[in-house]
């Protein structure tokens, strides 16, 4: 069994998430089991709801906070029926807002509040119990109550203190105490002082042997817990970002990734790591080398992979551009956004599609009014992308860090060029400079009004004298060394 141990999940998952999601399958198709753990506390959603949304199976998925229980992962199948079967009182008056409900029982000062998974089910993921204004209690669902929160009132706001998970037939499987921020698990027959130790004790539980391979995406956290207790099974570490400072780093000293120190201090205990790229693969032996005098094993496994390349059924979209990524900062989309509108003063015919969602998206809204964008430039929220690259002439990356990038894999794998800064290590990747786009020199003395004016000249350049045949077939030929059946062989390298 291949165990892969992660933090989170979302609806607006990271390249991480998305990267593990292309792994399940390529293991799926090599024939390798594979369970994915999630350590972290998901309470807004139902996990099971995340999970499927990007690929995984429910057979595929574990979760910490139910592995102690008999409950499977699943999706929400608990109803508004359901819920009334358990109430003390058939005296009651229900009312209905969208996705939130309201529930009160007559008579009393206790009310519902409850949650559905979306406006027309009556499927229900959570219920808030409030008595007296003060809040009670909160349960969550999939077929069946699977955990509470308790709560009381601290310093005029509601205090979680308890949550208390259950099996299938109600009983308490373990509770979490919460006590000033510290939180303690009681079980039958022990106490564990830690989530730390609450992940070490279910690492202990999967009774790890020499034939199981476990991969750490995130080791925050977690990594120690892990390392303690996987006993003979082989170890490895999925580098998804850079693994070092470079301003912090000269001849005599490295300062590494905090996300990866800890992996890279405790090397003796790793069988191997891997990284997306080749360059990053090379240059990290190179460290390894230089300041530890170590010789690792370090594996070149795309995050990703394409099952085909997508070519377009009809011609594609004259002078469009496209981004895709979360709208956070770090992707600078608002660069993007200022270089086409920049870049349509000599090329009008432009316009630019922006696929994703994130924390940015009010701000990238607003900016698009404030520059008069909003009939050529456009927010076209989460997609599912396989069947859209291919309609586009441009992908446009204003990120000046990225690991490998899943979208810039999926752009050329729909025959895209790319326009996007020469940093390590997605970029240097995907693009051959002035074959299949354009990568742009970028210092730490660069301005961001500078970069903007780089972008924007490459992409009038790109419109006005590249071949754009010729950089659509060199991108369909970069894409091929990234196809499942490649990517494939190489996971077969490592789990047999």
């Amino acid at each position: 069994m291949i165990y892969n141990f992660n933090l989170g999940i979302g609806w607006a998952s990271s390249g991480v998430e998305y990267a593990q999601s292309y792994r399940a399958v390529m293991l799926r198709n090599i024939g390798a089991s594979a369970k994915f753990i999630f350590t972290d506390m998901i309470s807004a959603e139902n996990i099971e709801h995340l999970t499927r949304n990007i690929g995984f199976l429910d057979s595929e998925i574990i979760w910490l906070y139910t592995f102690f229980t008999d409950y499977k992962i699943a999706p929400v199948s608990y109803t508004l029926h359901d819920l009334e079967k358990t109430l003390p009182t058939t005296q009651y008056t229900f009312t209905r807002s969208g996705k939130t409900g309201k529930l009160i029982l007559l008579g009393t000062d206790i009310y519902y509040t409850v949650y559905f998974t979306d406006e027309q089910s009556e499927l229900i993921h959570r219920t808030e119990l409030v008595s007296g204004r003060y809040l009670i209690r909160k349960d969550y669902f999939t077929y069946g109550r699977i955990f509470s929160e308790y709560y009381a009132p601290l310093n005029n706001k509601a205090h979680m203190y308890l949550r208390r998970f259950f099996n299938e037939d109600g009983t308490v499987a373990y509770e979490e105490i919460n006590d000033d921020e510290k939180v303690m698990y009681q079980f039958a027959d022990k106490m564990l002082c830690s989530k730390e130790e609450l992940v070490g004790c279910m690492v202990s539980r999967l009774n790890l042997t020499k034939d199981d391979i476990v991969l750490i995406d995130r080791t925050t956290g977690i990594g120690q817990a892990i390392l303690q207790n996987a006993g003979k099974a082989k170890v490895g570490i999925i580098i998804h970002a850079d693994h070092f400072s470079e301003g912090s780093t000269n001849e005599n000293h490295i300062l590494w990734n905090n996300y990866y120190e800890y992996s890279f201090e405790m090397h003796k205990h790793i069988d191997f790591y891997i990284t997306a790229t080749d360059e990053q693969n090379r240059l990290l032996k190179e460290q390894f080398q230089k300041y530890m005098g170590l010789a690792p094993t370090v594996y070149t496994i795309p995050v990703g992979s394409l099952d085909e390349l997508k070519y377009p059924t009809v011609n594609r979209n004259p002078y469009s551009v496209l981004t895709a990524s979360r709208l956070a900062s770090e992707k600078h989309i608002d660069w993007i956004i200022e270089a086409v509108v920049k870049a349509r003063e000599t090329v009008p015919q432009l316009s630019l599609d922006i696929y994703g969602k994130g924390g940015e998206e009010q701000k990238l809204r607003e900016l698009i009014k404030k520059l008069g964008a909003e009939n050529y430039i456009t927010l076209q929220g989460q997609q599912n992308m396989k069947e859209v690259y291919q309609d586009y002439e441009l992908y446009l990356s204003g990120s000046t860090s990225e690991g490998f990038g899943l979208t810039l894999m999926e752009a050329v794998g729909g025959g895209l060029p790319i326009i996007g800064f020469d940093v390590r290590y997605g970029n240097p990747t995907f693009i051959d400079d002035g074959e299949n786009g354009y990568l742009i020199p970028v210092d730490e003395h660069m301005t961001q009004k500078q970069k903007i004016e780089a972008l924007t000249e490459r992409v009038v350049r790109l419109f006005t004298k590249a071949d754009l045949n010729h950089f659509h077939e060199h991108s369909y030929e970069k894409a091929k060394g990234f196809l499942t059946k490649e990517v494939e062989l190489r996971w077969k390298q490592i789990v047999g």
